[in-house]
C-alpha cells in the first residue's frame, strides 16, 4: 500500500452505520473492504450488462424474431395443462 491517497467521505447516519455494522460482524476486515468489494460489484455488474447487451444483439441479429403473442399463448396453454 505504498501508494495510497486517503479520502475523507460524508456518509449519512445510516450509511455509516451500516458500513461500520459490517465491518464489526466480521463481513469486511476494515472499511477499506467495503470500498474494494464495491468496486468489484461495480466491475461485475458492468460486465454483466455488456454481456447482456451483447446476447440480445447476438438474438437480433440471428434470425427473425418470433411473434409474442402466439409465443405466450402457447406458453400460457402449456403451463395450464401441467397445472392440471
Amino acid at each position: 500500500m505504498a501508494n495510497v491517497e486517503k479520502l475523507s467521505v460524508a456518509l449519512t447516519p445510516d450509511m455509516a452505520a451500516e458500513v461500520r455494522a459490517a465491518v464489526a460482524a466480521g463481513d469486511y476486515g476494515s472499511v477499506s473492504e467495503v470500498v474494494r468489494d464495491w468496486r468489484l460489484r461495480r466491475k461485475i455488474e458492468t460486465l454483466e450488462a455488456d454481456e447482456l447487451r451483447k446476447l440480445a444483439r447476438e438474438g437480433i441479429e440471428s434470425r427473425p424474431g418470433v411473434e409474442a403473442r402466439p409465443a405466450f399463448e402457447r406458453l400460457r396453454a402449456r403451463y395450464a395443462k401441467m397445472a392440471r
